[in-house]
């Protein structure tokens, strides 16, 4: 992981998604009046023609990429999560995922490290809402490589898919072109003494607490689990056997998020205690995103604490 390179997942995407326009002209993008904060800006020069700005109508905005994938094309819509998963509900539920509509929603600006905007636009509810949904695939990238990754391979998916990235810049985590697996956690390191399930922003923060621990002679794992539905139910039952604390750190409320997913799968196949962290159900704050990371006890200090403790 290189500390020093740091790229806003969203800048990821805004890339990605004009790459991707390239090489398939049935790639039409939808945004509800925030392309320059969500950056389909990048995808709208390029491709004007296959680009609607809606406006401020985030609900009609589902309606219309429901009705543009019923005559073939792929839509990704974009806005942020709060307005998304939160506003538009009801017809990402009714018009998207009822009818199994070949959708790609892909909301910006998700969790406490919104920042300044405050609790207002600082969604912490949208895992546990998308991964309720049937038919929807829900993915919470980490780093550039990933989502760059992301929005090309969830364009071969038939069917609805959530991402959710975030407004920070964040550490470069993968080298270029690495692959991965929707449905597979990625695994870094090998200590028997934890594994830190982490998501989205908070594995960086995992990592760094990883390279801090090993210093202390506290050997403990990472698991990027960045396909949040479908999960990677055999590497949470793995790591549980090997390992001798689980923790999940998510900016996200601890409940129906990653902490609520993965104890889903060993309640079932190999339950052991799992201590959640994250947002405990609580509304966010106005602040830096790194003084809320430490505020809400998710940040790298915050994940050590709870290792040692």
């Amino acid at each position: 992981m290189n500390i020093e390179n740091k790229i806003a997942t969203r800048q990821s995407y805004g890339e990605a998604l004009t790459d991707l326009g390239e090489k398939n002209s049935n790639i039409v993008v939808l945004d509800a009046d925030l392309s320059n904060a969500t950056k389909t800006n990048i995808f709208a020069k390029k491709y004007p023609n296959r680009f609607i700005n809606v406006g401020i109508a985030e609900q009609n905005m589902m309606g219309i990429a429901a009705g543009l994938a019923t005559y073939g094309k792929i839509p990704y819509v974009s806005t942020f999560a709060v307005f998304a998963a939160g506003r538009a509900y009801d017809q990402i539920r009714n018009s998207i995922c009822y009818p199994n509509l070949n959708v790609k929603i892909c909301a910006t600006h998700a969790g406490v490290t919104v920042g300044e905007d405050g609790a207002t636009h600082q969604m912490l509810e949208d895992l546990s809402l998308m991964r309720t949904l049937p038919n929807m695939t829900v993915i919470s990238p980490s780093d550039d490589t990933q989502t760059k990754w992301v929005i090309e391979e969830i364009s071969k998916i038939k069917s609805p898919v959530y991402v959710r990235l975030a407004r920070p810049a964040t550490p470069v985590i993968y080298e270029k072109n690495q692959k991965f697996e929707i449905g597979k956690g990625i695994q870094h390191g090998t200590g028997t003494d934890a594994t830190i399930f982490a998501t989205g922003v908070t594995v960086a923060e995992a990592l760094k607490a990883q390279e801090e621990l090993e210093k202390q002679g506290v050997h403990v794992r990472v698991v990027d689990m960045f396909s949040i539905k479908p999960i990677d139910k055999e590497i949470i039952v793995k790591c549980a056997k090997e390992t001798k604390k689980i923790i999940t750190v998510e900016d996200h409320s601890i409940i129906g998020g990653l902490g609520s997913s993965v104890c889903e799968v060993l309640s079932e196949e190999y339950p052991v205690k799992v201590e959640r962290m994250g947002i405990k159900d609580a509304f966010g704050k106005s602040g830096k995103a790194e003084e809320l990371l430490s505020y809400f006890k998710i940040d790298k200090n915050a994940i050590i604490e709870t290792l040692l403790s």
